[in-house]
């Protein structure tokens, strides 16, 4: 089986102001991840926020990941870069350290054309074994993946999965379905976006690329569990404990919340990278209520 399927969760990367990651940070909730029974693991994602660290600390970040969870749970890690050969060696070092994946987006600061981020995946797909996942997540990339495009990168050896972003509600099954029946569907297809997860799921997604996985595994993979047995019922019950995490990621961005949220169940305590700033605490008050309204569902969660 890929393992781009069921959860994926992606967990904060701690570090110091500095950027220096916390290694006994990123083990304990990696960790906390893989006991908790998650399919795999998105370290350095934009929940990660890869973007702010450096190579070595990227480096230090899986190396820890690894140590904690390897052979355990999937580790699959992202690697995106301004350049190619920085995305290539990113690759590598992921690999050296005992990845199982690889998840890119086409970062730019110049705006990229479509054939520009072709040769880029094609490049940086050409020195590597391990699969690789596409993150469209044009929110964050500005980059918006036409189907043409994604039809070519179907076909690029070693790329496996995309990661598709949220759609206003009620398009998704259509697209889905649509993306089946291309070329694209011969890869593993997943969706982010926590607030779509349910309909997504239960329009049949190969996977859930989760930042609520990435705090609370245990209801995660309950929705994830239940929307695969078909249990619509059980579905919307887990939707409606979650509207008010959901209402906070939309409103603040799923980053600044998880910050939060990972601090107040006491995993660790960590800051997210300036300039982003964390939430006030009227706000951090408002996840705690969030959290605390899904109890009971994931009580012994929340309380470690």
């Amino acid at each position: 089986m890929s393992i781009f399927h069921g959860l994926s969760a992606f967990p904060i990367t701690p570090a110091n102001e500095h950027g220096a990651v916390d290694a006994e940070g990123v083990m304990r909730l990696t960790d906390h991840l893989s006991i908790n029974g998650v399919d795999s693991i998105g370290l350095l994602g934009s929940t990660g926020t890869y973007a702010y660290l450096s190579r070595v600390e990227r480096r230090r970040a899986v190396r820890a990941a690894v140590k904690a969870v390897g052979g355990k749970t999937p580790l699959i890690v992202g690697i995106g870069a301004l350049r190619t050969d920085d995305a290539q060696n990113l690759a590598r070092d992921a690999a050296a350290e005992g990845a199982d994946g690889l998840l890119m987006a086409p970062v730019s600061y110049t705006p990229l054309t479509q054939d520009e981020v072709y040769q880029h995946y094609v490049a940086v797909a050409g020195v590597t074994s391990l699969p690789l996942c596409i993150y469209n997540n044009p929110s964050t990339t500005r980059f918006s993946f036409g189907r043409e495009l994604l039809e070519r990168l179907s076909d690029v050896p070693n790329i496996a999965a995309i990661k598709m972003p949220p759609l206003p509600e009620g398009a998704l099954a259509q697209e889905l379905t649509a993306l089946r029946g291309s070329p694209v569907g011969k890869l593993n297809i997943g969706y982010s976006g926590d607030w779509i997860a349910a309909e997504a799921l239960l329009a049949g997604c190969d996977a859930w690329f989760s930042v609520l996985g990435g705090f609370l595994p245990k209801l995660a993979k309950a929705l994830v569990t239940a929307a695969y047995a078909g249990d619509v019922h059980a579905v919307s019950d887990y939707q409606q404990t979650l509207q008010p995490m959901w209402l906070l990621f939309r409103e603040f961005g799923s980053l600044r919340v998880a910050y939060a949220a990972t601090n107040a169940m006491g995993l660790l305590t960590a800051r997210p990278p300036l300039p982003i700033q964390p939430l006030d605490s009227h706000n951090q008050n408002r996840v705690v209520e969030a959290l605390q309204a899904c109890l009971g569902h994931d009580g012994a969660m929340i309380m470690s």
